[in-house]
């Protein structure tokens, strides 16, 4: 059975899943939809084309549908999905996609701590943990896995690879490679996320494969984009590598970051 505090606000339309909690003085929007044993804490507000997974905790005074924060924003309709088994915690926002597909979509397990943004447009993959105050401009992509430290900033476009690891403090305004790690106070890609590989059952092996083919992408000599080609060879048999080489394929509207001293040595910022 729900449990809906008599003081919240359920517009018509609005479809509640099975044993859905609702707190007092929450509001549900007319679009939106909640899966089973969803819980809107006191003070949360949901709006939009909103919809959320079985078992998401929304956490007081976060406030999911909020209007796209562009300029460039002309009063389109649009809509967000959230997944399963959710965490978020207060004050965090999360605005709905404004171009395009217009929609801005959270994955399964993920934890959006205090004051999080996540702005129009973005796209979070599954088990993502962003720390308090992480910050997102628009059309951000985030892949699973992965940890945003507390107050970093991303700027519009930037790609995450999954298992990557960003420090708290950081600003990010380059595409991470997949298992890459930037720290706090470093300038550039710090290395891997070693001891996130090691937490989530990556071999010895794969690991030190992962950390052979990263000295070839930004130590060997030459252009990053024929370095890339040679990894892709020489370590075509190693879905790890790969997906690092596809991402970086890929080529997303932002560059990618690269070590500070593969930048000064081998013409990576070329």
């Amino acid at each position: 059975m729900s449990n809906i505090h008599p003081s919240a606000v359920i517009e018509d339309g609005a479809q509640l899943g099975a044993d859905v909690t609702i707190g007092a003085f929450a509001f549900v929007g007319r679009d939106v939809v909640l899966g089973d044993g969803v819980e809107i804490r006191n003070h949360a507000s949901v709006t939009a084309h909103t919809t959320i997974g079985a078992r998401t905790v929304v956490s007081p005074f976060a406030s999911i549908g909020g209007t796209p924060q562009s300029v460039h924003y002309k009063g389109e309709p649009g809509t967000i999905v959230i997944g399963e088994a959710c965490v978020i915690r207060e004050n965090v926002t999360i605005n709905f996609g404004s171009v395009g597909a217009r929609e801005t979509r959270i994955g399964d397990r993920c934890f959006l701590m205090t004051g999080v943004h996540v702005a129009h447009d973005c796209t979070l993959g599954n088990d993502v943990i962003l720390a308090n105050c992480a910050t997102m401009g628009g059309h951000v992509t985030i892949g699973d896995n992965v940890f945003m430290g507390g107050l970093c900033a991303l700027h519009q476009f930037v790609r995450i690879g999954d298992h990557a690891i960003v420090g708290g403090l950081v600003p990010v305004w380059r595409d991470i490679i997949p298992f890459g790690a930037i720290r706090e106070g470093a300038e550039g890609l710090g290395g891997l996320n070693i001891i996130g590989m090691k937490r989530r059952g990556f071999t010895r092996a794969a690991i030190q494969r992962l950390r052979a083919a990263y000295r070839d992408l930004f130590f060997a000599p030459g252009y990053l984009v024929d370095r890339v080609e040679a990894v892709a060879e020489r370590y075509g048999d190693d879905e790890n590598v790969m997906h690092i080489v596809e991402f970086i394929r890929q080529r997303g509207k932002r560059r990618i970051t690269v070590p500070r001293a593969a930048a000064e040595h081998a013409g990576d910022e070329d």
